[in-house]
């Protein structure tokens, strides 16, 4: 957790300091020991002993036992009006701050803050600083106490913002953290700016804790937008797709398409997992792909399972090597089907060749022709392919029609967020010519 820190309540009190000497009463009042202390004044006996030149010289020069001592006899004088007893506290307070002792220094702030002789402006920097000590000091509860009356007292949140959620946070009040972070993120957007990563990892934290899988889950995409790397892309994917409500696990190969266009390096059984499946639905072109990117990434073709990915991409090399030769040959026959399924799957096929705007050209065909059994798998694919050949408008505007559920909605969506904003492999792919 990064450490923030408030104004230092020293710095401050340089700033304020004792700004008006307490003034004497007149000599005709002094000379009547039992007359009452005129309001605003302080008695000659306590003066003498608080003069503020000779504590700020005492401090100057550290002399910290004389000054404690000087308050000892201060706090002793009897009957002290309240404005003596507010100027005693705040001289306690320059102590506490000049010394390091917090205790005097938090117990003589809440006194003066309470007195009704400090102007409201100070009581606030005085009640800011004090959070920060609690802050320091890791009492979280307290460190939020303070900063909600600095709040209360008028005070700028700018500053003490960020000071506040996260000891909300860090006092388990998840709950609490959770709006002010969002507010901090909204504004941030909102000036056209990218929210902090601190404040999004932190909200992100914060919602998973509070069980707000909404907010979670919008933190976790607004990380992947701002600061696309694996980590958050791979986070993204699994509660924006695989774990959201409806998924249908039959469409896993929507997930690694999308991991594999997001990251720059997938585990090894994913890799493994898309080349069989590439396999299995034909397309054995995309399945070489895959296991060149795991073995160009040091993931496959070694360890205990290098033998099984060494013979897996001699056989996937093979196939991707009779595809290139034969395609051709199947164009007539998925012409003349009933369906457009085979146009759909020739298209994607010759797309995952490189040579994306012929594949382009036959999915659409397929789609016009229509009788998919799920059209907007089809239409995903189309979007892919569009962007791929670098028609990075037109895949948008397709993959925003892709509504269906079972995830091809919501994998569409993260494929918009990814041509927004490449990361991984796709910022590769994205830098190199169309067609590679």
């Amino acid at each position: 957790m990064s450490h923030f820190r408030l104004a230092r309540l020293c710095l401050l009190l340089a700033a304020v300091g004792l700004n008006t000497a307490p003034a004497l009463m007149t000599s005709a009042h002094a000379q009547k020991a039992d007359a009452p202390a005129a309001a605003n004044t302080v008695r000659p006996e306590l003066f003498k002993l608080i003069d503020s030149a000779q504590i700020q010289q005492l401090i100057a020069s550290k002399n910290f036992p004389e000054l404690k001592n000087r308050i000892a006899q201060a706090e002793a004088i009897p009957n002290k009006t309240p404005y003596e007893n507010y100027i005693v506290n705040r001289t306690k307070l320059n102590y506490g701050a000049a010394s390091g002792d917090n205790a005097v220094l938090i117990a003589a702030v809440e006194a003066v803050n309470v007195s009704g002789f400090e102007p409201k402006e100070t009581q606030a920097k005085f009640t800011l600083a004090v959070a920060d000590i609690h802050y320091k000091a890791e009492n979280y509860p307290a460190a939020v106490e303070q900063i909600k009356r600095y709040e209360a007292l008028g005070g700028d949140m700018a500053a003490a913002r960020p000071v506040l959620l996260r000891a909300l946070y860090l006092s388990k009040d998840y709950a609490g953290a959770v709006p002010l972070l969002q507010q901090t993120v909204d504004e941030a957007e909102k000036a056209g700016k990218a929210p902090a990563e601190a404040d999004l990892k932190l909200l992100r934290s914060a919602a998973y804790e509070a069980k707000n899988t909404a907010v979670l889950n919008t933190a976790v995409e607004k990380l992947a937008t701002y600061y696309p790397n694996d980590e958050y892309w791979n986070e993204l994917i699994r509660v924006g797709l695989v774990k959201k409500p409806g998924f249908n696990q039959d469409n896993y190969m929507l997930m690694l398409r999308l991991e594999f266009a997001a990251l720059k390096v997938m585990r090894e059984e994913d890799y493994v997992d898309f080349a069989e499946t590439a396999l299995r639905e034909a397309f054995p072109t995309e399945a070489k792909t895959v296991m060149d990117a795991g073995y160009a990434a040091g993931v496959l073709g070694k360890g205990a399972n290098a033998k099984a990915h060494n013979t897996l991409r001699d056989r996937v090399n093979k196939q991707a090597a009779d595809d290139a030769k034969n395609i051709g040959s199947t164009e007539a026959s998925a012409a003349k089907a009933k369906t457009g399924a085979g146009l759909v799957n020739l298209g994607w096929a010759y797309s995952t060749m490189g040579q994306h705007d012929k594949g382009i050209g036959f999915i659409q065909q397929g789609i016009a022709k229509g009788g998919l059994k799920q059209p907007d798998d089809a239409k995903l694919r189309l979007g892919i392919a569009q962007y791929k050949a670098g028609q990075k408008d037109a895949a948008l505007q397709t993959l925003a029609g892709v509504k269906a559920s079972g995830g091809y909605g919501d994998a569409a969506r993260l494929w918009e967020l990814l041509i927004k904003h490449p990361a991984g492999a796709t910022a590769t792919a994205a830098a190199a010519p169309a067609g590679q």
